[in-house]
């Protein structure tokens, strides 16, 4: 890492946004022994991916701390230049004072997957936070996926992630996440004390597309309740962002593939601007709604670039 990088990640703006919801900063306080943001909380990693003999090559990396991944691999007979990139975090799982930023940057042409290696376990937090900054690009005719492992919050987990996508007008974006009730065998099921995620789209000149927030605090308002989860224990979003197939059109074809999966409730909207369309999915069990989010996720992939969704090798 450059020291003008260095010098970044050691700016706390870097890492935490200085609008950071009222709720966190109820929680920023001190925390014994390792503080807060110190060298070994810290996961940063930063990539720009391009075009490069037939294939989408990392022509730029920086990783810091926590953070680390595995060199890209090409597994998708469908799409052999698309660089699939697994990311790991050393340790199990991230705990109070973790900060962790992501930024992936796909420059014009270039065919990228993001995934994780394993689910994130987020770890009893009695003091402070962890949070996660996630910050995606993607230029002309980019085809970006960010399909991390779901998140698993243990007892009195508090977690913040804020994530913003930027993209060119013709390129396309498959984002989507799982949450999972925490450790539903140890009695834990949605007893953290908050999970809240921020995600915000914009194009490539500062115009908002559209926003969407996630914020389930179980002391105050139980998750089962009506107007949030109802009777259902997992959640998962899958955002898919492109102007390459009409709205509409896309809305109906993931509505007509999530229909008939009767374990799961799943709603289909069309994004603002046309942009795109969002699938909101409820689940009793893990094992159906991962089923559920594959088909929809397997489902937009063909509509998008006429290729299924490939076997991701995680076991």
């Amino acid at each position: 890492m450059s020291a003008g990088a260095t010098s970044l990640c050691n700016d706390p703006t870097w890492y935490l946004p200085d609008d950071l919801p009222a709720e966190f900063q109820a929680f920023d306080t001190p925390v014994e022994g390792l503080g807060a943001a110190s060298v070994t909380k810290l996961g940063l990693l930063d990539l720009e991916f391009a075009p490069s003999a037939g294939a989408t090559r990392i022509v730029r990396q920086s990783l810091r701390g926590l953070l680390y991944i595995f060199r890209p691999i090409y597994i998708d007979p469908g799409r052999p230049d698309m660089a699939f990139i697994y990311a790991l975090q050393m340790g199990d799982g991230m705990v109070q004072g973790d900060r962790y930023r992501l930024d992936l940057d796909c420059q014009p042409g270039s065919a990228v997957h993001f995934t994780t290696q394993a689910a994130t376990k987020l770890y009893r937090m009695e003091q402070n936070f962890a949070t996660q900054l996630v910050n995606l690009r993607a230029g002309d005719g980019a085809f970006l996926e960010y399909l991390p492992e779901p998140v698993i919050p243990f007892r009195d987990a508090r977690f913040y992630q804020r994530l913003h996508l930027t993209l060119a007008p013709t390129a396309s974006a498959i984002l989507g996440e799982i949450l999972l009730p925490g450790r539903v065998a140890h009695g834990e099921a949605h007893a953290y004390t908050l999970y809240y995620a921020d995600l915000e789209a914009c194009s490539t000149d500062g115009t908002l597309l559209f926003a969407d927030r996630t914020m389930l605090d179980p002391g105050p308002a139980s998750p089962r309740s009506p107007g949030r989860l109802g009777p259902y224990d997992v959640l998962a979003t899958l955002y898919v962002v492109t102007r390459r197939v009409r709205a509409r059109d896309l809305a109906d074809r993931l509505y007509r593939c999530l229909a008939e999966r009767d374990a799961v409730l799943a709603g289909v909207s069309e994004l603002p601007s046309r942009c795109g369309v969002a699938v909101r999915m409820l689940g009793h069990t893990a094992l159906e709604l991962k089923a559920a989010f594959h088909a929809a996720w397997n489902d937009a992939r063909v509509a998008l670039i006429d290729v299924p969704a490939p076997d991701l090798r995680k076991g």
